[in-house]
């Protein structure tokens, strides 16, 4: 047997380890500094294209809180989980005790509707006091939305219920596989507690507007989170740029519903801090952000960051937003005409508060900048003709309202074939089982092109929907009014690679500002928080606002992870040949036809949920509806 080399011994010293994760002992702490450097070093050598497959709307224990080895429903006893038992006022009057409940097919947790994850309403939920989320009112704070006193109303009393509800790999096998041979990461956290929006800006600012808060106090929102614009961003309003109120001469697509009737979107304000379309452009930035129509409102806060950017004079990576509906998609009309469309018959299935560049007034109105953004059916055009760049890059993929594979959901019941059709995990439109075979098919389709043996594909969620997750965020930031802002939540966080670990669940704090970090740090990035500019943003938010670390939260000893601990030391080195394209790959079959047709599940993986090895039967309430607004007078079914 070979000996390990020196740099194996290296780059095992500074992963953080899950102990829970298979074979694996107590985690070592990650060693920071010149070491960790040299791992990312040797990383860089291995991995040149990162791809981002992010999804909506699922809080850690919903999807995984009974997968195995992780930091779940079940870990320790009821008496010790935050928030396991919960009351609710059921339609009787009757305050009653509610606990985590499984759902399946016959409960039809393939299509359910979306429960409140506003940025007050998350908070409600989390229910903090003392400084510490007690996680306890997610069933009774969702219930009072629809019935804010007295007897509640079967609606109500059932929505409240949906919130404690929890799938498995019967209902999303490919996703519990991927997490069964890859990694899962079990304590990423919401950056922001809230929406979607916010996820979509942490994605690639690691932060939602703090700095320019900090900098521009009349920016902050006035009243709460919820209801007006400003910073930092805590609300799905539509970016400005694109919306009746962006008066540029080439705007960006919205889709054409969001402007209409009774119901329109509110707009959100220019972002003006730096996020990683910025440092990506390297030593090009200078000659990139003169192209910028509108300098005086776009720039003004990055121009030192732009200048420091230009200064390390580093060749540019390539970054792209694909997203579905951005631009014409094969599902498009006139060919399928059965839904909103603009006068083009485009954007239908685009759901432009998801767009986090979008909102950023040097993409926006950059057309250097605007061209990283494009549809969902480009990126799979893109693998397939291998036009992405040769030096590596960033790659965000995005569903939508619809889904360009033109699947449908296996429940029969018209109301789910009509409202049920997207393909990005969110509950009230999309259907988990569809949302899994389009990541399917992503992955498949990275693992088939030359892309694969350099690459990392992580597989997040932008928000926890509002759904119950026993762990405590850290508290951080408070907003404008006072009121906690950060940390919400956990969300799921699965990351493949051919140099990946197989089996591992890594419990290292992180959010969605970890993928900023893991950017950084892999392409050899300057971190967001260390440029001039918003290094004085952090400044005055301590000075004016009284909070510390206020900004990106890419910043080195923060306590956010950076991935790491998700690569095998022994593949990185040379050691141990690296995972094959085979390994990621989904059968076909099993992404053509849908878990209820196909019976593939927990059996097929070889995986036993933590609350079925240990005989814990969690039955659904007697009234459950997995749909109270879309089905109304659905009855309950049981297992």
């Amino acid at each position: 047997m070979r000996k390990p080399s020196a740099i194996l011994i290296l780059v095992f010293s500074v992963l953080s380890i899950s102990q829970g994760a298979r074979h694996a002992g107590a985690a070592p702490a990650p060693a920071p500094g010149a070491r960790h450097a040299r791992f990312f070093a040797l990383l860089r050598k291995r991995v040149r294209y990162v791809f981002v497959l992010y999804q909506e709307n699922r809080s850690f224990d919903s999807y995984f809180g009974t997968f195995p080895h992780a930091d779940g429903l079940f870990s320790q006893p009821a008496d010790q989980t935050p928030g396991f038992e919960q009351k609710l006022m059921d339609a009787r009057g009757r305050m009653i005790i509610i606990r985590p409940f499984r759902i399946g097919a016959p409960q039809g947790a393939a299509d359910t509707d979306d429960v409140d994850h506003s940025h007050s309403l998350t908070v409600a939920k989390m229910d903090v006091r003392a400084g510490r989320a007690r996680m306890d009112r997610f069933a009774l704070s969702e219930e009072r939305k629809y019935s804010p006193t007295g007897t509640p109303s079967l609606k109500a009393e059932q929505f409240g219920e949906l919130t404690m509800a929890y799938e498995d790999c019967d209902t999303i096998p490919l996703l519990w596989s991927y997490a069964h041979k890859f990694v899962l990461f079990d304590h990423i956290f919401e950056d922001m507690a809230g929406p979607s929006t916010p996820g979509n800006l942490s994605i690639i600012a690691a932060q939602t507007g703090q700095t320019q808060w900090a900098r521009h106090p009349s920016e902050a929102w006035k009243g709460d989170g919820d209801s007006s614009p400003g910073e930092p961003v805590l609300n799905d309003f539509d970016p400005l740029f694109g919306s009746p109120k962006d008066h540029g001469a080439e705007k960006l697509p919205v889709n054409p519903a969001d402007f209409e009737g009774a119901h329109r979107y509110k707009t959100q304000i220019n972002q003006t801090y730096a996020s990683l379309p910025l440092t990506m452009a390297g030593g090009s930035i200078a000659q990139t952000v003169k192209k910028d129509a509108d300098p005086h409102d776009d720039l003004a806060d990055v121009s030192r960051d732009i200048s420091a950017i230009a200064a390390r004079a580093q060749k540019p990576f390539d970054w792209r937003w694909y997203q579905e509906g951005f631009d014409r998609e094969p599902t498009d009309a006139p060919a399928h005409n059965d839904g909103p469309r603009d006068a083009e018959g485009r954007h239908a299935s685009y759901i432009t508060h998801h767009n986090g560049p979008q909102y950023f007034g040097y993409v926006a109105n950059n057309p250097l900048m605007r061209a990283h953004l494009r549809g969902l059916n480009d990126f799979f055009e893109d693998l397939q003709h291998a036009r992405l760049p040769s030096r590596g890059g960033l790659f965000y993929v995005k569903g939508g309202y619809r889904n360009i594979m033109g699947m449908k959901p296996t429940n029969p019941d018209p109301a789910v074939q009509k409202k049920f059709r997207g393909d990005d995990d969110h509950p009230g439109y999309s259907d988990a089982q569809i949302s899994e075979a389009m990541v399917a098919s992503a992955v498949n389709a990275i693992a088939a092109s030359p892309y694969w043996t350099q690459s990392a594909i992580i597989i997040t969620w932008d928000d926890s929907e509002g759904d119950y997750d026993h762990v405590p965020p850290p508290i951080g930031l408070r907003g404008p009014d006072g009121v906690i802002a950060s940390e919400g939540p956990r969300v799921p966080l699965i990351l493949i690679s051919p140099y990946a670990r197989t089996g591992a669940v890594v419990h290292s704090p992180g959010s969605q500002a970890s993928v900023v970090k893991f950017a950084d740090r892999l392409f050899d990035l300057p971190p967001l928080a260390t440029l001039p500019d918003e290094i004085e943003g952090r400044k005055e938010g301590w000075l004016r606002l009284h909070q510390k670390g206020l900004g990106p939260e890419d910043a080195t000893g923060n306590g956010i992870g950076d991935l790491s601990g998700a690569f095998d030391p022994d593949r990185l080195s040379g050691q141990t040949r690296p995972l094959s394209r085979v390994y990621a790959a989904v059968p076909q079959r099993l992404i053509d036809a849908l878990p209820a047709r196909t019976g593939y599940g927990c059996k097929a993986i070889g995986i036993i949920p933590v609350d079925k090895q240990n005989g814990i039967r969690t039955a659904a309430p007697a009234d459950f509806n997995a749909r109270p607004k879309t089905d109304p007078s659905a009855p309950a079914r049981k297992d």
